[in-house]
């Protein structure tokens, strides 16, 4: 079952927020549910259905003290096996009810929420690891495998994926491949798109299918990347083929500051070049340096560079010698303690803070984007530019969270006082993102990285892809679920239960 949620929810029935009216769930289709899934397949308690109707968008932790969920499932179905799902899907697309697959709920987009009631599809009973292939580093897991229990699983082979996102605990592999996700070592060890050789998927129809499986294939269009960051509106994972690593033998740290941010970037850009892939290069700009790093071992106003390597010592070696030489090229660059990475390292996960901030009255998000290095100085200015200047706003801040060879990830923290008043505080919301998805996309950047699209971002897809590209996707999505039931509202696309696609109101 999916983790325990930060904000809890006030005593008595939650009122819901999002204004989409509930598609109608008949009594025969639960009862054919049940008869597939066993009576305890099929959950209809207040609690749980409650639970399963929000997900860790921090707007809804803001709801969530106003005693308000975004929405709320008809039942939840929780299958055991493939088997399950497909069933599920097969009665849904008859009986026109929709289903919302979820693992851990831990997105921020409101992609797991349950936008037109019907089921919530908790994929969390199909976990562990099939089978591992030490040879090949291969390993075969089912989607509802939280990360920590993966990587234990791994380790007893000497093994790890490599990804380690900040919702380690609380995600779940189908969660990370749904939403093209990332891990915290992304630089080395890439994304999970990266890192997925092959799928099982259930399809809109009820057809259940294999994707993938070769190291490499020139075998037609790669349909396994077409189901990865779909977030369940073409099709529901229900296994998944990962390429793994040896456990690294080694490991380095080393910290720098720098005098501009756009001077880290460069550094940065410069490492990679010359072929050195660190683990973490992690670039702080000066408010969130002394915001994270204000403790004993911070010293002097800067623009903060982590830098974490894990491999063959000597290969840790050189790669740290690459950044050393890269940083100190940079005037006015120096060397810092390098025992801030592992204040990062202990905090990093650390997402205690935003229950406090709501509680306190704040309203408070994150923003990541994505763009070349060509574009990431740019983007970095205009993007905390518009959200300062969104009344309100008490912070704009970012750093840069992961680099690969040709640009990057920034990421961005907002906080804004709107006032006490419930509509004042979703006006504010609404006028920062949006702003940072308008600066994005002027400035020519990708406006996710890794939370995906979900809800929060469904309305900036087709601008982001343009006109005829979302009519392919459209398209995709007629194709592979005629009937419209799967994660209906998501990616801005258009379905029988929300026929103009979710937009705020």
């Amino acid at each position: 079952m999916p983790r325990p949620f930060p904000i809890a929810l006030p005593e008595g029935p939650p009122g819901l927020r999002l204004d989409v009216r509930p598609a109608p769930v008949p009594d025969a289709f639960l009862g054919a549910l049940a008869a597939h899934l066993g009576p305890e397949g099929v959950v209809v308690g207040d609690g749980p259905l409650d639970e399963a109707g929000r997900d860790w968008w921090p707007l809804s932790a803001v709801w969530a003290t106003e005693g308000l969920i975004p929405a709320r499932p008809a039942a939840v179905a929780r299958p055991s096996d493939a088997e399950g799902v497909v069933a599920t899907v097969r009665l849904a697309a008859e009986h026109g009810v929709p289903v919302t697959p979820a693992g851990g709920r831990s997105g921020v987009c409101g992609g797991a929420v349950p936008l037109a009631g019907g089921v919530a599809l908790d994929l969390t009973g199909l976990a562990g690891v099939i089978d591992v292939d030490d040879t090949s580093l291969r390993a075969r897991v089912l989607p509802g495998t939280f990360g920590d229990d993966l990587e234990r699983a791994l380790a007893e082979h000497h093994l790890t994926l490599g990804h380690w996102p900040q919702s380690m605990a609380i995600s779940t592999v189908g969660g990370w491949l749904a939403c093209r996700g990332a891990g915290q070592y992304s630089t080395r060890y890439g994304k999970i798109e990266d890192m997925v050789a092959g799928l099982e998927v259930v399809d809109g129809r009820g057809r259940r299918f294999r994707t993938g499986g070769a190291p490499r294939a020139a075998t037609g269009p790669d349909l396994t990347q077409l189901f990865v960051g779909s977030e369940g509106t073409l099709g529901v994972i229900t296994e998944a083929t990962l390429r793994v690593r040896p456990r690294p033998a080694g490991s380095g740290w080393a910290a720098y500051g720098f005098e501009r941010f756009a001077d880290g970037l460069d550094a940065c850009r410069r490492t990679l070049r010359r072929g050195a892939t660190p683990c973490v290069l992690r670039l702080y700009d000066r408010a969130e340096s002394t915001r994270q790093f204000s403790g004993d071992h911070f010293a002097g106003d800067a623009c903060l560079l982590l830098v974490l390597d894990e491999g063959d010592p000597e290969s840790v070696d050189w790669t740290l010698a690459v950044v050393d030489q890269e940083c100190r090229r940079t005037p006015g660059a120096t060397g810092r303690d390098r025992r801030l990475v592992g204040h990062w390292l202990e905090h990093r996960n650390d997402v205690s803070a935003l229950g406090l901030v709501v509680q306190a009255g704040l309203v408070v998000d994150t923003v990541e984007v994505a763009g070349s290095w060509g574009v990431l100085p740019r983007l970095y200015d205009d993007v905390t530019a518009a959200i300062a200047a969104v009344p309100g706003t008490l912070a704009a801040t970012g750093h840069c969270s992961h680099a690969y060879l040709d640009g990057g990830c920034l990421y961005f923290t907002f906080a804004g006082a709107p006032g006490g008043d419930p509509a004042d505080k979703d006006r504010y919301y609404r006028g920062a993102f949006d702003a940072a998805m308008a600066a994005t996309l002027a400035a020519g950047g990708a406006i996710s990285h890794h939370h995906g699209i979900g809800l929060l971002r469904g309305p900036w897809l087709r601008p982001a892809l343009g006109e005829e590209a979302f009519a392919v996707l459209a398209d995709l999505k007629a194709a592979l679920d005629p009937a419209g039931v799967l994660n209906p509202g998501k990616l801005g696309l258009a379905s029988p239960f929300v026929p103009d696609g979710w937009v705020w109101t």
